[in-house]
């Protein structure tokens, strides 16, 4: 008997099931609609949208738009996207997550209660992701991002400090870089720490880490250019040595692994159920 098993926790978070909704709640109606930057990071469900009517745009053509709709993802936006769409006449379909959106709304209300003296916000997050800019943007653009502790050196250690995370962020490293910090503050300098990580997300970790373990083989389906699934084939990788990345389908035959023992599939937050099935699918046909 075959032994395949989808993971049931693996696949889109909340604030991506929400985004893709919204966006094919507008496009079922023959609305046209852009989507400001890649509504996920999978290359197949962005494609699988495109045939829907979505376009996607970066912030340079966002600029140049006027009176369209157009799709705010989940990652969230900064503070001058919404001037510009007020602007230039847009109108903004707002997928932003609740939970980056709560985020933003406590950087920004630290940011107006300590802007006029010498301390410092400081975000935990990947530099450049979309949602870190988001955050950023909750404070002039003056929030100092750190991706790990070799980043310390940014700080001065005699000033206050606030630390916020990413939302995706690991909360092994959010709770290492908390520890290192109040090590090296220089008194009478105070470190307030805030752990902003979803816990949807952040509870994958010890899922998939359990899920891998029951397997012979894993499968790990995500696209390369999504941060959370490098991290969460990691987390597979270090208690299954027997764990493979792919993106597609297609990509199994070249493996050449055991397929008649038991096999997990699982992927990353931006990884749609849909493709995970395909992949079971194509087991079974190898088979």
């Amino acid at each position: 008997m075959i032994d395949i098993e989808i993971d049931n926790k693996s696949g889109f978070c909340f604030g991506v099931i929400n985004a893709i909704e919204k966006a094919e709640e507008h496009l079922s109606g023959g609305n046209t609609l852009h989507c400001l930057g890649d509504i996920v990071h999978n290359g197949r469900e962005v494609a699988r949208l495109q045939q829907l009517g979505l376009q996607t745009i970066d912030h340079n053509q966002f600029a140049q738009m006027h009176n369209t709709n157009v799709l705010l993802r989940a990652h969230g936006e900064p503070p001058s996207t919404y001037k510009l769409a007020n602007d230039n006449n847009i109108k903004l379909i707002d997928a932003s997550c609740p939970v980056v959106l709560k985020l933003q709304n406590r950087i920004k209300t630290t940011y107006e209660n300590i802007k006029n003296s010498t301390a410092q916000i400081v975000i935990y997050g990947k530099k450049g992701h979309a949602e870190v800019n988001g955050l950023v943007g909750q404070t002039q653009n003056t929030a100092i991002v750190i991706e790990n502790e070799n980043d310390l050196q940014l700080l001065d250690l005699k000033k206050d400090i606030y630390l916020f995370s990413q939302t995706t962020k690991s909360l092994e490293g959010f709770n290492s870089l908390v520890k290192i910090i109040e090590n090296k503050i220089i008194e009478p300098a105070e470190f307030h720490f805030f752990d902003t990580i979803c816990r949807q997300v952040a509870n994958r970790i010890p899922n998939i880490k359990k899920f891998a373990a029951a397997k012979d083989i894993i499968l790990f389906v995500s696209d390369p250019k999504s941060s959370n699934g490098k991290q969460l084939f990691e987390c597979c990788k270090a208690v299954n040595s027997n764990s493979f990345f792919i993106s597609s389908p297609d990509e199994i035959a070249d493996l050449h692994i055991d397929l008649t023992k038991a096999i997990g599939i699982c992927g990353a937050t931006s990884t749609p159920r849909w493709l995970m099935e395909k992949v079971a699918e194509q087991v079974r046909n190898l088979l």
